[in-house]
């Protein structure tokens, strides 16, 4: 089958073919990949701020058709349409038995896409636990952005949004908008913060839509000084711990959400003391926020977020889009590979 690598510097990806895998549990699913959503992780490892492992097959955002299945399987059959959840843990060791499931400490080769082979490809092979059948009336587009939904659900779960919570979510890419779905669907009053006029143009496009939640798009980095204080502020770029910090009102939270292994931020911890902020990284998201996020997404027009689709043979076009190679202004939003050529 054909698939998307991860080269030996750990920095460029390569169209290769690879033997597809096969079921070998009694409990695997086959699943012929239909497409997969290229993630904020998926470009932070080709720029260098996140690590995966060279050689693994990369992706994780994907909607496939079930090929077949182990003996054991009851929750799919050949022919169902699934999103895959990428979020793989062992069940057995001390944080999966406390419920901390995305905390398994046997982690090691069974993350999606970085150390374990993911859906850039045309196959993979889960256990059935970690794939849910879509409804026929779904469409592929919608079923997609459930993976990075849960993403953004997650984060502003942990940030503890309430119906008017002032809100600011800073970066306006793919996650930022999800974020601000979420935060919107939360009860919160939400700020967009997104720097590049193309992409705001984008977003208005995006929520520009009857059952799209009420999302303002400030077009700035930071609100004018007249704006009132946030009560949460969630950095989806991963290096503005120091804007979110802030923005923040009294007895604030402000949320790492972006991955960039090499940010650095200087807060001063008088002023974390005196506003009695919180600061918080919400991490991976836990096992059950999944279908929580499932039950969501579905009702909400998520697909708008998409702007662009490619087959696997042009994946350097679809990570040009996204400023892989530093040459393209980064302005799409959602970049989705078809597994085709």
């Amino acid at each position: 089958m054909l698939a998307l690598s991860l080269g030996d510097d750990a920095r460029s990806l390569h169209l290769v073919t690879v033997q597809a895998p096969e079921a070998t549990r009694p409990d695997d699913v086959i699943v012929r990949i239909l497409q997969s959503g290229i993630c904020g992780t998926d470009r932070s490892v080709l720029v260098g701020k996140f690590d995966a492992r060279p050689g693994v097959i990369m992706g994780h955002e994907a909607v496939g058709i079930v090929e077949g299945t182990g003996d054991w399987v009851t929750n799919v059959k050949p022919g169902d349409r699934v999103v895959v959840n990428p979020t793989l843990f062992c069940g057995e060791c001390l944080e999966c038995r406390k419920g901390r499931f995305n905390h398994c400490v046997n982690k090691a080769n069974n993350e999606i896409g970085i150390d374990r082979d993911g859906t850039f490809c045309e196959q993979i092979v889960l256990p059935a636990q970690f794939v849910v059948p879509v409804p026929d009336e779904i469409s592929t587009d919608r079923a997609t952005l459930i993976e990075p939904f849960c993403c953004a659900l997650s984060n502003v779960t942990a940030a503890g949004v309430q119906p008017g919570s002032r809100v600011i979510i800073l970066g306006g890419g793919p996650v930022g908008a999800l974020a601000s779905i979420a935060a919107a669907l939360s009860g919160g009053q939400v700020t967009l913060v997104e720097a590049s006029p193309h992409r705001r143009v984008l977003l208005q496009g995006v929520f520009d839509h009857p059952d799209m939640p009420t999302v303002s798009i400030l077009e700035a980095n930071r609100p004018p000084e007249s704006q009132p204080r946030a009560d949460v502020v969630i950095d989806t770029v991963g290096n503005l711990l120091e804007t979110a910090v802030s923005l923040l009102a009294p007895k604030g939270t402000a949320v790492v959400m972006g991955y960039n292994s090499s940010a650095e931020a200087r807060l001063l911890p008088i002023d974390i003391l005196f506003g009695e902020y919180r600061i918080i990284g919400a991490g991976d998201y836990n096992y059950p926020m999944f279908q929580r996020a499932f039950d969501t997404g579905i009702r909400i027009p998520l697909e708008r977020i998409i702007t662009h689709k490619f087959g696997l043979s042009e994946y350097k076009q679809a990570f040009g889009f996204l400023s892989v190679n530093q040459e393209n202004a980064y302005d799409a939003l959602k970049v989705v590979l078809e597994s085709r050529l």
